[in-house]
């Protein structure tokens, strides 16, 4: 059976196309078509919404009263939102000091420029979690660059770390004499 096969694939004579060459035109359109992609912006489209966007007058935003306490867990609540969305920076700016209130005016302390400038282009959203959570439009956030150097370099070899006890607990020494400890450094 196989040289059949063989036999018929010779006997088909192999058709070749001549080559046509064909001249290409460039795409252009000679009116407008109308129809736009979903994916496309549009500046019209912006402004309409912009627009649209409701703005409250001044007399009638929310003005409660609220507490130091009820700032911090606002805070503490948005710094783990924060976490969620992998905003690691501005969770640790917020975790690491407590807000600071004056009236109406929310202080966060951060330690360098970096985190300014980090934090800087999300602080709106943040204001705006504060207004909504506080039921208070009037609340305003500023960023304030900490001039305090930690003093204290936190222990880092097991030496340190013994010494740094020691300190704080002289009785450390008392233990380690009394049971004649080996600590391993």
């Amino acid at each position: 059976m196989r040289p059949q096969q063989d036999q018929e694939k010779q006997a088909k004579p192999s058709l070749s196309l001549p080559k046509v060459e064909l001249e290409k035109k460039p795409n252009t359109l000679e009116k407008p078509t109308g129809s736009l992609s979903e994916s496309t912006l549009s500046i019209k489209a912006q402004l309409a919404q912009h627009r649209m966007t409701q703005v409250v007058p001044e007399e009638d935003l929310p003005r409660n009263q609220f507490s130091a306490d009820a700032l911090i867990s606002c805070t503490r609540k948005y710094a783990h939102i924060l976490k969620g969305l992998g905003k690691e920076t501005f969770y640790h700016a917020l975790i690491k000091r407590d807000p600071q209130l004056h009236d109406e005016t929310v202080t966060l302390v951060v330690d360098n420029e970096v985190q300014v400038a980090y934090i800087t282009p999300i602080l709106q959203e943040f204001v705006d979690y504060l207004k909504a959570e506080l039921k208070n439009g009037f609340v305003e956030v500023k960023l304030l660059v900490t001039e305090q150097i930690e003093s204290e370099q936190k222990p880092v070899t097991g030496k340190d770390k013994y010494q740094a006890l020691a300190r704080k607990n002289p009785n450390i020494h008392t233990l380690k004499n009394r049971f004649n400890l080996d600590i391993e450094f």
